[in-house]
């Protein structure tokens, strides 16, 4: 939920002086640590502009300067030999608006830290340990979307120094014949493997010292070696000149592997690459229909038979022709029908449309005027909107395409409700201390609706098993007992108040890897809601608890273990609790809303794959979600749906991100993979409560500024939202402990507010 840890580091400054201890360090195994030697040992990306400065440094004359541009966050980073099963500690000194330093591929879990310090240097540290098969990771340093320019100096990886990448092969020599190139090499040291470059270009691998290149081009070749193991890749070898054939181009070899498919209104044709081509030519029977420079080749027809061949054309001349091939066109998947019975129902905000199936359809685009809204699976679709009038149409789709749309339906949507109360959420330092203090449940001002305790953790990041341990008399010397502790929670409820248990937290990261640690999960949470009479659960899961693998990118059909577990228990725990289970959840910005740039690893793989990592969880669950209140606060700029980033700490940083959970959103751009909006009712704002409880603290005024506009439709600044969500269900903050040491600035004053509103 928050730096708990800097926070209490915030208030010891306020009060006196704060102690530093310097670690010592053992041997620095990064190279070129301080930058002495330029960007040497680091590789940047493209668009930093990355350099070596002399000022402003930390230590020696050198320091990194990049500068992220668009999505470029401005990496840079080095692959360290590591040993296996080892500890290391990883620190760095940066300085600059938003600063991450961490290290990926350690085998267990990626770590990262960030500080914002745009006119000093700070200096951020990290530990860890390394897999059991682990032999090098990936340190990094990186600034934030929209930045300006950030430094680093001084950056120590200390630990135990692992094997490096193998030695460069030696005694590379080869022959050749009219159509193949023989390479032999000397075996490199620590080498498990090798790679073959032919005119820079890798052609082959082999395990052995030997590798023959068949069917290289004729001409002459310049070919390297380089050695692979665990670790990496050495440099190329020396190179050897080879003469394949002759120099004369000749005539390429006539194309083979070729297949077709048809569909109702196409044939598409496939086949394998031809050494020496530099295009093909397609025949239709003995028409020339087309060429091609890749190996495939679409064109629409009416139904029908069709003969297909293809040749290998160069400068040289054309082939003979492929093997014929015959391609059916329409008699396959037909096309859908258009859908019929499309009706549409308004509760409150909500629209709910239902249709009849479509014979032949696999799925279904929704139309909301001439706007695709979205893309479901099934035969309907529910979502909420501002007050209004709106028509709907409904088409089908198959691999063969996309039928006419329906007969349209209008529906009129009210202004919409607000609920009979507003509500204030607070989060309540239970089992842990720091500068606010400790507040007893009884003593609880009665201005919270939403009591969190805070947190329940788990006894390791992957087992599920989720323990909440209350503040030790050490720590929290006007700590309550147990009995008390409960006789209170009852009181609370009693007034109509939600007590919940939040998972999470900072220092609480939990990742739900296998179907055994969600059962023990939905086990031990459950124990801890019956223990102490709870009314439900928050879900405050940060960090690295989840994320998205490789090629994960339906929002409705989630297929990495740890976002696929969490919903199954989350689902387990509300069927076993019923209809007055209260589920919430408190995400941060780079979960939730920077899924409209970035959603996991994306194409290339080179995004965070925690971005909008949330999405899914909140999707499957939006029918049993009581409230979402994402973090408005320790969030690097983010862009709204004005395609602007917005920067936390004022009115319009606040309206942007709720429109966003309240208008829906395309994912990553996609307009077929959208994020459904959700109910005014279940969303609330969420605010740290004071300027030492997080970064992003807004005044009073300017979140009532806020509150207005997105409620009202007034008081709107240079944002203006998609709609008036006049069922906005109120504030979350972190916390009540530092909204008492605040002197109840944020409850009392927001209470009168959200009162006044009802």
């Amino acid at each position: 939920m928050n730096l708990r840890k800097l926070a209490a580091a915030a208030v010891l400054a306020i009060g006196g002086t704060m102690l530093a201890a310097t670690p010592a360090h053992a041997a620095n195994i990064a190279s070129n640590p301080g930058f002495e030697d330029g960007l040497t040992g680091w590789t940047c990306t493209a668009s930093s502009g990355a350099t070596a400065v002399s000022s402003p440094v930390h230590g020696g004359s050198k320091a990194l300067q990049a500068t992220p541009q668009g999505s470029d966050t401005g990496r840079c980073q080095q692959t360290v030999p590591v040993k296996p099963s080892s500890s290391y500690s990883l620190s760095g000194w940066v300085r600059g608006a938003y600063v991450f330093l961490g290290v990926s591929g350690t085998g267990i879990t990626e770590q990262s830290t960030w500080t914002s310090s745009p006119s000093a240097y700070a200096q951020l540290t990290r530990t860890f340990t390394t897999g059991a098969s682990t032999n090098s990771v990936t340190i990094y340093v990186n600034s934030w979307y929209g930045q300006g320019a950030y430094q680093a100096d001084d950056i120590v990886l200390d630990g135990p120094p692992g094997a490096g990448a193998p030695a460069v092969p030696t005694n590379v020599t080869g022959s050749s014949t009219p159509s193949t190139a023989t390479l032999k090499w000397s075996a490199s040291e620590g080498a498990t493997g090798y790679n073959v470059y032919r005119d820079g270009t890798k052609v082959g691998s082999a395990t052995t010292t030997t590798y023959t290149d068949v069917g290289a081009p004729a001409g002459s070749h310049v070919y390297q070696v380089t050695a692979v193991n665990a670790v990496g890749e050495s440099a190329k070898s020396e190179s050897v000149t080879l003469v394949v054939g002759n120099d004369t181009p000749q005539v390429p070899a006539t194309p083979t592997g070729l297949t077709g498919t048809g569909n109702a209104n196409s044939a598409t044709l496939n086949w394998t690459a031809v050494s020496g081509a530099t295009s093909y030519n397609v025949y239709r029977g003995t028409t020339k229909v087309g060429s091609a420079t890749t190996t495939t080749f679409t064109e629409t027809l009416p139904p029908g038979t069709y003969g297909y061949q293809v040749t290998a054309v160069n400068a040289a001349g054309e082939s003979a022709k492929s093997t014929q091939v015959a391609v059916l066109v329409g008699g396959d998947t037909p096309p859908p029908v258009t859908p019929t019975g499309l009706t549409a129902t308004v509760s409150g905000n909500a629209v709910t449309l239902k249709w009849n199936a479509a014979s032949a359809a696999t799925g279904y685009n929704v139309y909301r005027g001439t706007t695709k809204v979205a893309s479901p699976a099934t035969t309907t679709f529910t979502e909420t909107l501002a007050g209004g009038t709106y028509a709907y149409q409904v088409s089908a789709v198959n691999s063969t395409g996309e039928s006419a749309k329906s007969a349209p339906v209008t529906v009129t949507v009210g202004p919409g409700d607000p609920p009979s109360n507003r509500v204030l959420v607070g989060y309540l330092h239970a089992s842990f201390a720091n500068g606010s203090g400790y507040v007893r449940m009884a003593d609880v001002p009665k201005e919270w609706d939403f009591i969190n305790l805070s947190f329940g953790e788990p006894t390791t990041v992957t087992s599920g098993d989720i323990r909440f341990v209350r503040c030790p008399v050490a720590e929290c010397p006007s700590v309550e007992p147990d009995a008390d502790f409960i006789a209170a929670i009852k009181a609370k409820q009693a007034q109509g108040k939600k007590v919940l248990i939040s998972i999470g937290g900072q220092n609480g990261q939990v990742q739900l890897t296998t179907t055994a640690a969600r059962d023990k999960f939905v086990e031990s949470v459950g124990a801890i809601i019956d223990k102490y009479g709870l009314d439900g659960l928050d879900v405050d899961f940060e960090g690295h608890s989840l994320y998205l693998n490789a090629g994960d990118t339906n929002l409705s059909a989630p297929t990495t273990p740890v976002i696929v577990n969490l919903i199954s228990a989350l689902k387990t725990l509300k069927a076993k609790y019923g209809s007055k289970f209260v589920l919430t959840m408190a995400p941060e910005t780079f979960f939730v809303q920077l899924g409209y740039q970035f959603y996991g690893p994306g194409a290339n793989g080179s995004a965070d794959q925690r971005a909008g990592s949330y999405l899914p969880v909140i999707h499957a669950m939006r029918n049993d979600l009581t409230l979402l209140h994402v973090q408005d606060y320790n969030s690097g700029p983010i862009t709204g749906l004005d395609n602007q980033y917005h920067t936390m700490g004022n009115a319009d940083f606040h309206i942007a991100m709720t429109d966003m959970l309240l208008a829906g959103f395309p994912i990553a751009g996609n307009t077929n993979n959208v994020f459904p909006a959700l109910r005014p009712e279940q969303v609330a704002i969420g605010l740290p409560a004071a300027q030492y409880a997080g970064n992003g603290y807004t005044s009073v005024a300017e979140v009532q500024k806020a509150f207005d506009c997105l409620a009202k439709g007034t008081n709107c600044g240079t944002y203006k939202p998609r709609g008036v969500y006049r069922g906005l269900r109120g504030l979350m903050t972190w916390s009540i402990n530092w909204d008492k040491y605040n002197n109840f600035e944020f409850s009392r004053n927001h209470r009168a507010y959200l009162d006044a509103l009802n």
